[in-house]
């Protein structure tokens, strides 16, 4: 029996689809298996919002510029990317030391704001 051009394209097409249905199923099995109380992922969460909140808060009171409030956003949102692609990795957790290497990007983060906030002139009301 002799395959031709079309039956391999058509065969390759068919393993494709089933390789992608397989995959995409396997992504949702693995979604079903994470901790959302995971405590290593909460901290980091919580820190996370707070520095948010910190960031609102310095700008609303003219003490952070909108432009070193959207540079202090970017770098807890690299954080933020780190975590999530260290949880899909891990079934929704991270490790301690992932949790060491983004306490310690969050800690200079921190540092950040609280130097702008504290070397900003006051406003005049």
């Amino acid at each position: 029996m002799k395959i031709t051009l079309t039956s391999k394209m058509l065969l390759a097409s068919v393993f494709l689809s089933l390789a992608s249905v397989s995959g995409v199923a396997m992504a949702q099995t693995s979604t079903q298996t994470t901790d959302p109380g995971h405590p290593r992922v909460n901290e980091i969460d919580n820190r996370l919002q707070d520095q948010q909140n910190r960031v609102n808060a310095g700008e609303a009171a003219g003490k952070i510029t909108p432009t070193q409030a959207a540079r202090d956003d970017a770098r807890d949102e690299k954080v933020s990317n780190e975590l999530s692609a260290d949880q899909a990795k891990n079934n929704g957790h991270i490790t301690k030391a992932e949790q060491r290497k983004m306490n310690r990007q969050l800690n200079r983060n921190s540092k950040k704001i609280h130097k702008q906030k504290k070397s900003a002139t006051p406003t005049a009301q």
